[in-house]
Parts: C-alpha cells; sequence; structure tokens
C-alpha cells in the first residue's frame, strides 16, 4: 500500500531544523546536544563532554513523492558524478520505500524462511479434519517450487540438502495427491532413505509423523506436562528456555503426555531405511558426557510415564493450558510465531477445545494471517511477521538519507509505533519482577514478549522524528529506556527478550535439536542497545560502560563480531562499530582497526560484501558468500562510522550499491541474510535489502548520526 505523504514537495531542507549531520531533533523540537562518552586510544573513559560535531549533511530538496536531491549540483569531475549517482540512487531507493508504506503507517517486507512451515501448516490442517483443496493447491504450488533438481529442499537459498525439511516437504506433496513413484518424489525419497530415512530425522518431524502414526511416540523423547510446576530456580524450568522454545515447549508436554493418533492416509515406507525395522538401535553416548547423562534421564522420564500418578498428570496439564490460554494475544495469536501458535492450537484441541471455541477460532484465523499469497496463486507461510522492526528500520533509512524530519510519512510511523509501546509485563518479569513495563515487540500483537532488539532500534527511530505530541514521545522513550536497562544480565550486556537466559542444560536436552532455544546475550544486541543509550546522553552511564566492555572482549581474534540475529560476522561487526565509535571510542582504537581490516579483507572483487549461513557451522565461511545489498551496507555502515568515508573499500562497496540497484530503487536479494537460530533455522527479511543500502546511501551522502573522533 501506499502511504499519503501530504507536502512531501517541500524542501525537506527549508525549516528541517536538523542538527548538522547528526539526527534529527527529538521530540521536544529545538536541537539536542546529548553529552557523550569520550574515549582514549586505548578505551579508558576520559570524561563526559558535548557532543562530537559530525559531517556537515547538505541542505535536501524534497521533490514530488518525496525524494530528495541536493541543492547544489555536484561538479563535473568524476568525483562529482560519483557523487551524482549515489544521490540518484538514494532518491530513488526512498520513493521506493516511501511507496512501500501502509496508509496505517508501517512497513512490512515478507518473512521468508523455508517449507516446513507449509508443510506444518498442510499438517495441521490433516490433523484437525479442516484441510481444503485450494488450500492444499497452493500451498503444494509454493514447495514444488522450492525444490531443486536432486529432489531435496534446503533451508535458505543456495544452501546444502536438508533432511528434515526434505522430508516434511515430501509429506506435504503426498498430502496434496503427489504420486509416490513420480520423478520428483521419487528423486526426494530416495535421497531421504540415502541419508538415514525418517529415524535420523530431527525430533520435531517425527513428531508431526507421530500424529498420524508414521512414527511411534515411544521412539520420541519424554516431555511431561509436570515441568511447568517447577519454580524459576530449579535447572530446566521452562523460564529456563528461551520465549521461542518456551511457547513451544508447554503446549508440547500436552501432546507428549496424550499422544494422539489420527489415521494416516497413506503409508510412508518408502522414507525408511528399511521399513522393517524403522528405528534402528543406536550406540547411547558414554555415561559421563552431558549427552549421555540426559539420555539416561529420557530414559527415567520414559518410566515415569507408566507410574506418573493421575490427578498431577492432570493437574499438570491443566495449568499448562491456562498458561497457553493466558499467552493468546489479542490477535489470537501466541507471541506473533507460527510454531508455538500451531502447537497451542492442537494441544488445547486434544483438551477438549472444539474448533468453535472463540480460543481457537481466534487462533486459527490468525495463522491464516501468515499466509502470502504471491501472483502465480501459491501461497507461502510466514514463521513471524516483521512490522516494527521493519518499520523503525525503515524510518532510520528514511531521516538518515534527508527526509526531513516532520515528513507526513515519518510522522505517521512515529504515531503507529507510538501505539505499538506495550504498557503490561509478561514472562521477562520473572527474573525482573520489579521492573516497570516498557519497549516495543517485534509483531503487531505480542504484549507477552517485547524485545530489547525492536526497543533500542525504535527509540533511535523515534529520536529522527519531530513529532507534534513531544511530551507522548518523551515519555515512551523514557519508558522504553529503563526498561532496556533493567534488561541488562549479570554479565553487562543484553539478551533480545530475556536477562540472564544462559542456563547451559536446555540445549543438551535430547527433545531440544531443532535449534538455539536459550537466550544469551549477543554482541549486535547488546550494541543496538549501546547506540541507542549514546543517543539518551547515556554514554558515561556505567551500565552503558559495562557493556562497550563486555563488546571490547568478545571481538574476535581477526577483528569481526559474532551476529546472532544477523548473517553473521559481517552483521555483527556492521552493528557493534556503529555502537562503539557512537558511544566515544576512537577510530584508532585497536579493536576498531582491527575491525575495518577485517572488513577490508573479506570484501568481494565487485566491491560488495556478502556471508553465507554456513559461516555458523564452519568459521572458514566467515565474511565469505555472494555480495548482498544488506550485507554491503552493514559493512558500509561500519567503516563509515570508523571514519573511512574516503578509503577505497567504502568507495567500491557504494559502487557496487549503485550498479546492482533495480531501476525502481530496489534491490534483490535472494540470500538470506537473517538468523532465527544460528544454522537451524535461516531468515530473508525482504525488507533489508532496502532499508540498510539506503542508510548506508544517506550516510556516506549526509554523515553519520554521531561523527567518529577525528573524523574529517
Amino acid at each position: 500500500m501506499t502511504a499519503t505523504t501530504d507536502g512531501s514537495a517541500e524542501s525537506a531542507g527549508a525549516g528541517s531544523e536538523t542538527t548538522p549531520g547528526g539526527p534529527g531533533p527529538g521530540p521536544s523540537g529545538p536541537e539536542r546536544t546529548r553529552p557523550v562518552a569520550q574515549y582514549g586510544p586505548m578505551g579508558g573513559t576520559a570524561g563526559v563532554g558535548g557532543a562530537r560535531p559530525a559531517r556537515p549533511r547538505a541542505e535536501p530538496d524534497i521533490g514530488r513523492g518525496g525524494v530528495r536531491a541536493a541543492t547544489a549540483d555536484p561538479p563535473e569531475t568524476p568525483d562529482g558524478n560519483r557523487l551524482r549517482e549515489v544521490h540518484e540512487a538514494a532518491a530513488r531507493a526512498t520513493r521506493n520505500l516511501l511507496a512501500r508504506q501502509d496508509a496505517e503507517g508501517w512497513w512490512k517486507g515478507d518473512l521468508e524462511t523455508n517449507v516446513t512451515m507449509d508443510a506444518e501448516d498442510l499438517l495441521l490442517r490433516q490433523f484437525l479434519g479442516i484441510r481444503d483443496e485450494a488450500t492444499t493447491r497452493a500451498a503444494a504450488l509454493f514447495i514444488r517450487g522450492e525444490q531443486r533438481d536432486d529432489g531435496t529442499w534446503a533451508t535458505f537459498h543456495g544452501g546444502p540438502p536438508e533432511l528434515s525439511a526434505t522430508i516434511e516437504a515430501y509429506v506435504a506433496l503426498r498430502l496434496a495427491g503427489d504420486a509416490p513413484d513420480a520423478p520428483h518424489m521419487a528423486r526426494a525419497s530416495a535421497w531421504i532413505r540415502a541419508h538415514g530415512g525418517i529415524a535420523a530425522a530431527r525430533v520435531f518431524t517425527r513428531i508431526w509423523l507421530a500424529l498420524f502414526g508414521w512414527w511411534k511416540w515411544d521412539h520420541l523423547p519424554e516431555l511431561p506436562p509436570e515441568l511447568v510446576f517447577l519454580p524459576p530456580w530449579v535447572p530446566l524450568n521452562i523460564y529456563d528456555f528461551g520465549c521461542w522454545a518456551r511457547q513451544t515447549i508447554v503446549p508440547l508436554t500436552i501432546v507428549s503426555a496424550l499422544r494422539p493418533v489420527r489415521p494416516a492416509p497413506f503409508a510412508l515406507d518408502e522414507l525408511h531405511t528399511d521399513a522393517r525395522v524403522p528405528n534402528p538401535a543406536k550406540r547411547p553416548a558414554p555415561l559421563v558426557s552431558w549427552d549421555g547423562a540426559f539420555q539416561r534421564m529420557d530414559k527415567a522420564l520414559h518410566v515415569y510415564r507408566r507410574f506418573a500418578p493421575r490427578r498431577l498428570r492432570k493437574a499438570a496439564m491443566a495449568a499448562a493450558s491456562r498458561w497457553i490460554v493466558e499467552r493468546q494475544e489479542n490477535d489470537g495469536c501466541w507471541g506473533g510465531i507460527q510454531p508455538p501458535a500451531v502447537y497451542s492450537v492442537i494441544a488445547l484441541h486434544l483438551l477438549g477445545y472444539d474448533l468453535g471455541h472463540p480460543v481457537m477460532r481466534a487462533g486459527l484465523e490468525s495463522l491464516d494471517r501468515f499466509a502470502v499469497w504471491r501472483e502465480d496463486g501459491a501461497r507461502m507461510i510466514e514463521a513471524c511477521q516483521s512490522p516494527v522492526w521493519d518499520t523503525c528500520l525503515a524510518a532510520i533509512a528514511l531521516a538518515d538519507a534527508g527526509l526531513r524530519p516532520d515528513h507526513p510519512a515519518l510522522v505517521k510511523a512515529a504515531d503507529w509505533m507510538l501505539g505499538e509501546e506495550i504498557a503490561r509485563s509478561g514472562d521477562w518479569a520473572v527474573r525482573r519482577p520489579g521492573l516497570a513495563p516498557g519497549g516495543w515487540a517485534f509483531e503487531f500483537h505480542n504484549d507477552t514478549y517485547p524485545d530489547i532488539d525492536d526497543t533500542a532500534e525504535v527509540v533511535l527511530a523515534l529520536r529522527r522524528i519531530r513529532h507534534p505530541d513531544p511530551a507522548r514521545v518523551e515519555a515512551a522513550i523514557a519508558r522504553g529506556v529503563s526498561w532496556n536497562l533493567g534488561m541488562q544480565s549479570k554479565n553487562g550486556a543484553w539478551g533480545a527478550f530475556d536477562a540472564d537466559n544462559t542456563s547451559p542444560f536446555p540445549n543438551r536436552l535430547p527433545f531440544c535439536d531443532f535449534g538455539e532455544v536459550i537466550d544469551p546475550p549477543s554482541a549486535d544486541v547488546t550494541a543496538h542497545v549501546v547506540e541507542m543509550l549514546a543517543f539518551e546522553g547515556k554514554a558515561g552511564d556505567a551500565r552503558t560502560r559495562r557493556g562497550i566492555a563486555w563488546l571490547l572482549a568478545e571481538q574476535e581474534p581477526d577483528g569481526a563480531w559474532f551476529g546472532r540475529w544477523g548473517t553473521n560476522y559481517v552483521y555483527g561487526t556492521g552493528s557493534v562499530v556503529p555502537a562503539l565509535t557512537a558511544a566515544g571510542i576512537a577510530p584508532a582504537h585497536p579493536a576498531i582497526r582491527r575491525a575495518v581490516r577485517w572488513l577490508e579483507s573479506v570484501q568481494n572483487e565487485d566491491g560488495g560484501w556478502g556471508e553465507d549461513q554456513r559461516s555458523y557451522k564452519d568459521r572458514s565461511w566467515a565474511g565469505r558468500g555472494a555480495s548482498t545489498a544488506s550485507q554491503t551496507a552493514w559493512a558500509l555502515m561500519a567503516l563509515l562510522s570508523a571514519g573511512e568515508r574516503d578509503g577505497k573499500a567504502v568507495e567500491r562497496g557504494i559502487a557496487y550499491l549503485v550498479r546492482t540497484q533495480e531501476a525502481d530503487g530496489s534491490w534483490d536479494e535472494p540470500y538470506f541474510t537473517g538468523t532465527g537460530f544460528p544454522w537451524d533455522f535461516s531468515i530473508n527479511y525482504h525488507l533489508y535489502r532496502q532499508v540498510f543500502p539506503l542508510t548506508a546511501l544517506g550516510r556516506y551522502l549526509h554523515g553519520e548520526p554521531f561523527a567518529p573522533a577525528g573524523a574529517s
């Protein structure tokens, strides 16, 4: 949808009242000067002074449609021609991004993951008896379109074949009527058998198959519902798990306890290495190892299942069902994430909630909203939706590209973000019971799980916008900053959803083979919080300094930082360097110099940067992969903040963005540059290819929101 941008023909320079080279004025209207800590070359605090002047911004004009153009033409020189091309690229990207804004003020790009979402959606409908021909046909069209020539499916573009994804996709196509002897199906089943068959698949895949009798429940790890009774101080209580795992595990305890089996519509003998022995015996891990200990604990839980007191088990399932229902959001979903919603619907249905019950009806309707219908009739299921994240990043990009701070598109975005602030406690309060609520979540509806990353970026976005109600903005920012500070972990860093969610035990459970299940602090989230605190004049605060010290200690020997929520070292480094320089770390600091050298060393021949998801499994892939617009932008944002604007690497990176831009101002990016679980769950955020390149182009043209000390 296209936003209404009344007044877009007005000059963004005239009356914009921006601080030269810095962010737009805060909601209070006049220019803001925020004190920032000054760090010496070795990172020691040298006191708190005024904000450093940044590179002066050219005063831009906003033409019709919101396109900014330089007030004075660049000189007719090679450099001038290059700057003209960059200005034009930024103008096209600005036009494109403005046109994507919804009339309510938000942006949202598709969130693409892998075909297990689509396969499990069909399996859910089959389990509930509501699968229809139109939905099945559309889902199968998408799944077939993702199959590769060897018959397999991957979990990210260009990635290796993945067994569980291939099994689930195959079963979904069988539901859609594809014959097992069809060439594309025969290739898939042959590959599955050659790689261990169903027995080698992840636990989640085998749970789905157990629902139809294609796998035995006895051959799955036990997950007792009595877990909900464990207090937060006992190891392996549900709050030891990350929020995404917690929301999934609680309903699955009910499913595991009841072990339902629906009639299978067909056999799957072709997916076993030997259909007579579908689950060949495996040698257990040594008893003295963690894996061995947890395997034996699982065996003990299987024994406990036979003797569990009925009243206790019934009470546990009732407590689990209450926990689930209490966390259903206003839109019917659970945490704004598809997998927990799917398992919650199954669990409640098993407990007697019929499909017409308001809880069930709302849950099923929410799942329909995860569907993206494509022009060819295919139906893709999003694992999650990212409007808050996309909106704050879009607002930052437009502001840094020169859109005036009171532009209607930015004000409308601020209004929408303010309306999304979370004002009640959630599961995070288990570890921070005295902390007042505040902040923002990732999705349209997710009041239970605001996240630290979104909150930091929303604050950074709001600070760039001149809103007509500054008091409202200041109050929301104050609550968000206070909440983020209160969510700092003991080590000085920040995780995504919870504080101190670092137990070593959950990842060891035999059940937890589907990806990361805890939420420890990460460099990228910590960097965004540090950058936000610097903008808020808190660079010298002791809590910020602890975050800075943690970041400096986490730097890899080669100069990079690990990226938890984006791929990977390029994202981590692209997040940390701007944060450190914003907080006063000088570009000459050894950590910044190491980061610059690393980024320069992994720049591709075409001038761009790229990193494959395989870097999560194999460190030799760090910084290696096909160039993408978003990852090139991350590297440029780091180099620009480090004072490298006139360096060769920046020149080549900017040239790559200009050269690869489409005529409509967009960039094409089939590669996955987002991360759900490192390696196990990869994401292609379709708006990343738009917001980050525009941010990088804007900062190249107009300077950094915080210029590094010593920059020209």
